[in-house]
C-alpha cells in the first residue's frame, strides 16, 4: 500500500496539538486535561501498533485478491482517483453510521467517543479493532477496479483530513458545511445531546449525511463523551470494556436468540433483564487530582515512549521477532502504568518499577537480535 502516511504525519500532529494549546491559552480556554489526553494518545499508539503488526497486511492481502478478480477495469489517469474518493467516503459513511447503530461495531468505535474533552488529541484516539470492522465496507472498492495504491492513498487522505476537525477553536463555517465536514459538524457528532446523537457520520464530505438524512448543524453547546461513562484513563481498558460488557449481557440473556441480539442490536436497546445502565453526571467530567511533580514525571516518560513508538512504527519492520516482541511488551506496560499513576491506582507504582526494569532488557534484546 506504499508508505504509512499516517505514521509520517505523527510529528505534524504534535506540532498542531502544540499550536492548539497555545491558541487556547491565549483565549483563556482549557481544552486539555493530562489524564484524558494520555488516554487519547495511548489508544492511538495501540491502534497504530496493531495496524503495523497485523491490520495493514490483512487489508493489503484481501484487497489485492479482490482486485485481481475485479468486475471493472478503470482507465489509467484521474478516473481511479475520482472513483476512489467517492467510494472511500461512501464506505466510510456507512461503516461510521452502522458503528453507531450496531452493538458489535459500536464496541470498536466507542473508543473514539470516550473522551469528555474535544481537541486534536481526540482524533488520535482510535480502536485497535477498527481495521477489522471497517474492512467489509472498503473491500468492495477493489471490485470497482481501484488499484491498492490509489485506495490506500485516498483512505489515508480521509484519515488525515479528519484530524483538523477535532477542535473547539474553529467556529461554524456556514454554507460549506452542506458539502464538507467541519469542526462544528464533527463536534455535533461527538455530542451526547439528544438532538445530536448519531448525526454527521461523514469523513471529508458532508453531503452523504445530507443525502441520507443524518446531517445536523451545531445549534447548542455540545456535551462530549458517551451516555454510559468509561470513567477511566487506561487506554487498554478502553479498548476492551465495551466488548466485555456485551459478553456480560449475552450471558445474562434469557434465551439464545436474545444473547445473539445483544451483539447486533442498537446500543440504545435496553430490556429489564439487562439491568439499569450506568448513569453519567453530564455536569461533571471524570478526573483525578494529581500533583505537578507526578504530571511532569508521567509526561516526560510519555515523551520518551512516543519517540520510541514513532521509531518502531517507522522502522520496526526490520526488527527480529524477538526484538518486536520485547518492544511491544514495554509499550504495553507503559500504556498501563503511566495512566495508572495519574489515576493513583495501587498497582501502578509496582508496575512502573517493572516497566523501568524491562527497558535494559529490551535494549539488550535489540543488541543481540537486532
Amino acid at each position: 500500500m506504499g508508505p504509512n502516511l499516517i505514521a509520517l504525519a505523527i510529528p505534524l500532529f504534535f506540532v498542531f496539538i502544540g499550536l492548539e494549546l497555545l491558541v487556547a491559552k491565549k483565549r483563556g480556554l482549557t481544552v486539555y486535561r493530562t489524564g484524558d489526553a494520555l488516554a487519547d494518545l495511548g489508544c492511538g499508539i495501540g491502534q497504530q501498533l496493531v495496524s503495523v503488526l497485523l491490520g495493514a497486511a490483512v487489508l493489503s492481502t484481501s484487497y489485492s485478491f479482490l482486485y485481481d478478480h475485479r468486475l471493472v477495469t478503470l482507465p489509467e489517469g484521474v478516473v481511479p482517483w475520482v472513483v476512489a474518493f467517492f467510494a472511500v467516503e461512501l464506505g466510510y459513511y456507512w461503516w461510521h453510521r452502522l458503528s453507531h447503530e450496531v452493538n458489535l461495531l459500536w464496541a470498536a468505535h466507542v473508543v473514539h467517543h470516550h473522551s469528555e474533552d474535544y481537541n486534536l488529541a481526540v482524533a488520535l484516539r482510535q480502536s485497535v479493532t477498527t481495521w477489522a470492522t471497517s474492512l467489509p465496507f472498503y473491500l468492495p472498492i477493489a471490485l470497482l477496479g481501484v488499484p491498492l495504491g490509489v485506495f490506500g492513498a485516498m483512505l489515508s487522505l480521509s484519515t488525515l483530513y479528519q484530524f483538523w476537525i477535532h477542535t473547539e477553536l474553529v467556529p461554524s463555517l456556514g454554507g460549506v458545511e452542506k458539502v464538507l465536514n467541519t469542526p462544528a459538524l464533527h463536534r455535533v457528532h461527538h455530542g451526547v445531546n439528544p438532538r445530536y446523537l448519531d448525526k454527521n457520520h461523514g469523513g471529508i464530505v458532508a453531503f452523504y449525511d445530507v443525502l441520507f438524512g443524518t446531517w445536523e448543524p451545531e445549534s447548542e453547546p455540545v456535551v462530549y463523551g458517551t451516555t454510559r461513562p468509561l470513567e477511566s484513563f487506561n487506554p487498554l481498558w478502553a479498548q476492551v470494556e465495551q466488548y466485555l460488557d456485551l459478553v456480560r449481557l449475552a450471558r445474562k440473556a434469557p434465551s439464545g436468540w436474545l444473547a445473539l441480539k445483544v451483539f447486533w442490536a442498537s446500543p440504545a436497546w435496553r430490556e429489564p433483564w439487562m439491568g439499569a445502565a450506568p448513569q453519567r453526571d453530564f455536569a461533571k467530567k471524570y478526573d483525578v487530582p494529581t500533583t505537578r511533580g507526578l504530571r511532569r514525571y508521567v509526561l516526560s516518560m510519555w515523551g520518551v515512549m512516543l519517540v520510541g513508538v514513532f521509531s518502531f512504527i517507522m522502522w520496526g519492520a526490520a526488527l527480529s521477532a524477538q526484538s518486536t516482541a520485547a518492544v511491544s511488551v514495554v509499550i504495553v506496560l507503559s500504556l498501563a502504568s503511566l495512566p495508572g499513576l495519574i489515576e493513583a491506582k495501587p498497582w501502578a507504582k509496582p508496575l512502573e518499577v517493572a516497566r523501568l526494569l524491562t527497558v535494559p532488557l529490551v535494549a539488550l534484546t535489540l543488541f543481540i537480535y537486532r
